[in-house]
């Protein structure tokens, strides 16, 4: 492809910065000087960014991996969402007319939507203008109830108890036929065109955070998913949101443009009045219809050290989470480095809200179940695991140790909590597995299951250099207490599938939160999440029990005295190990303003905007 003067003056730069040619590997210092970057020419506002993992699709009811949700939350809209500016988090109207009305014990909750908001264009609607109507959120609701999708986020809805919806699922199940969405369901059902009636069980105080995920609970419509059918309808996703998708490479290029029928809406926000970032983008562009760019184009780039040479030179202007290696080389001591803040590149780091994870399937032979020596076995091979070693070098220093499952930023997080899961004590592990039988029988340096067999625990991995990375430390930490390990190699997707059906030893992967409240992290080990959240398969009548106490409960000292104990309980068992809470550095070229990282929901591309960049010597 013959050079455009953009490309010409990007490849200038890379140049001088020594990024180009057999330069291009970086070196040892990917903040090489750097000549101005150019100005972009006039045309329609695009955001090019690449994400690191590939997308799944864009059917929210059978979806549950970030990349994909990330997506939908800009197609489709759920009744409310959370203000972008506002921390801590603040709740706010989408598609609903006012906040619910709620019964006094939590479980009725009525709520109004907004009339005159339609879904975009499309040929399932045979030409005709569709509002979005209460029914289509019953409709929405009910599909993750439905045994053919098989969707991974069922436990989420059968966790919200809605009345008779699990009943309908059951029938469903066993008279094995096709389930009914016309049936009532007394949980989730429209009282008239623009008023839905939810009621649940046991009194839910926070169930309105369900209803702000337009990832997940977005609108869908009826006569799409009918026109399409159950299988095409994840390459054709019809929603209400600011964008619509245009293209679609699988796990090669994703292309959504700005919505045309979207509604009138403005950027507003409630920043707290202290929060002096959160006050300026308010003041920037309070006011402004949404959303503020033409197009997203997102690229599929797996590897690290190609996916940030392709922001380097100009072919993606953000880059979301920085990869590790190059974090601290781009904002040492949190600040941009200088030759990169020369050429306009703006630095966002921040905790976020999420967390690294080994996950042992609890139904696996080995690994699994809930013996003395089985338990022994999974709380050595966490003891042995060196956390601080694969923050400093792994990570480059880009996160801190996890001691459970709940996340920063979410309620109920205490960054003052101390337990095991913390702990790299490799004497420990060895005296734990000494006692419990695994002992090297044959004198092959390789210690041996109790009954004498093997002892070989299978973890599976992706195929890049990160991972790769982390994986050989793994390696190296379990040879230091005898016990062989292999890595099984798959692509990101792959094994994400292979984990929902229980057919994984192991599994490192990182979880993000998507709610406020710090109890969505320990659904980790709710038994009726087992095959979506739940991916270690653990069961535990106690703990299943004061999860549920926890969801009636309100927030305050009481609750959070459940949390610990929740949180003993999964140390204590051990069916997963908690590695890191990370660091995550996000980057933006000159051109795109308005950019802050949300703590836990996946909507900002429609407040950010794209200017022309300012001339630099």
């Amino acid at each position: 492809m013959s050079d455009t003067p953009r490309s010409t003056k990007r490849r200038q730069w890379l140049q001088a910065a020594g990024l180009t040619g057999a330069g291009a590997l970086l070196g040892s210092s990917p903040a090489a000087a750097m000549a101005s970057p150019p100005t972009p020419a006039a045309g329609p506002k695009v955001l090019r960014y690449a994400f690191k993992v590939a997308e799944t699709g864009f059917d929210p009811a059978k979806i549950q991996d970030l990349y994909s949700r990330i997506l939908t939350a800009h197609i489709f809209e759920g009744l409310y969402v959370y203000d972008h500016l506002a921390r801590p988090a603040k709740v706010r109207l989408l598609t609903a007319a006012a906040l619910p009305e709620i019964s006094p014990d939590f479980r009725v909750y009525v709520i109004k939507v907004q009339p005159g908001i339609y879904f975009m264009s499309d040929p399932a609607f045979k030409g005709r203008k569709r509002e979005l109507v209460a029914e289509d959120y019953v409709y929405t609701i009910k599909r993750f109830a439905d045994p053919a999708n098989k969707s991974p986020v069922w436990g989420d809805l059968e966790e919200a108890g809605f009345v008779g919806l699990a009943a309908l699922r059951e029938e469903c199940l066993q008279k094995r036929q096709p389930f009914d969405y016309d049936r009532v369901v007394p949980g989730v059902r429209a009282l008239d065109r623009y008023t839905l009636r939810l009621e649940v069980a046991a009194g839910r105080p926070r169930l309105i955070e369900l209803l702000t995920g337009s990832d997940l609970f977005g609108a869908v419509a009826r006569e799409a998913v009918e026109f399409y059918g159950s299988e095409e309808i994840m390459g054709h996703p019809v929603g209400t949101g600011p964008f619509k998708l245009v293209q679609w490479r699988r796990s090669s290029l994703i292309a959504l443009e700005r919505n045309p029928e979207y509604r009138e809406r403005h950027y507003d926000a409630e920043p707290a009045p202290d929060d002096a970032e959160g006050q300026a983008l308010l003041a920037r562009f309070k006011g402004r219809r949404l959303p503020m760019i033409d197009r997203v184009e997102v690229s599929i780039i797996e590897e690290s050290q190609p996916r940030w040479l392709s922001f380097l030179n100009g072919q993606q202007n953000f880059i979301e989470r920085v990869p590790e290696e190059f974090a601290t080389l781009s904002m040492p001591n949190g600040r941009v480095a200088p030759n990169l803040a020369h050429a306009g590149i703006q630095g966002y780091r921040s905790l976020a809200p999420d967390i690294g994870i080994t996950f042992y399937n609890m139904d696996d032979p080995v690994v699994g179940g809930y013996t003395p020596e089985k338990v022994a076995l999974r709380r050595a091979m966490n003891l042995a695991m060196d956390i601080p070693r694969e923050i400093s070098l792994v990570r480059q220093g880009q996160g801190v140790p996890a001691q459970s499952l709940v996340v920063p930023n979410t309620s109920g997080y205490d960054p003052n909590f101390r337990s095991e899961m913390g702990q790299y004590d490799p004497a420990r592990a060895k005296a734990l597995l000494d006692i419990y039988g695994y002992v090297d029988r044959n004198g092959d340096g390789w210690r041996e299951q109790p009954d004498g067999s093997p002892l070989v625990i299978q973890r599976a991995s992706q195929p890049d250099q990160f991972y790769r990375s982390l994986d050989e430390l793994w390696q190296r930490n379990m040879q230091a207490v005898g016990i062989r390990g292999v890595i099984n190699v798959a692509k990101w997707p792959e094994n994400l599938k292979a984990a929902q059906a229980g057919s994984l030893m192991s599994w490192f992967v990182n979880s993000s939160a998507s709610q406020y409240d710090g109890q969505s992290g320990l659904g980790m080990m709710f038994s009726p999440k087992i095959g979506g959240d739940n991916m270690a398969r653990f069961k535990n009548a106690e703990f299943d029990a004061l999860y549920l106490k926890m969801q009636a409960m309100p927030d305050g000292p009481e609750r959070w005295a459940l949390f610990r104990q929740a949180q003993r309980i999964g140390i204590v068992y051990a069916p997963y190990k908690c590695h890191v809470h990370r660091y995550v550095t996000d980057m933006a070229s000159a051109e795109v303003v308005g950019f802050r990282r949300p703590p836990f929901w996946s909507e900002w591309w429609q407040y950010v905007d794209i200017v022309a960049e300012p001339t630099r010597a």
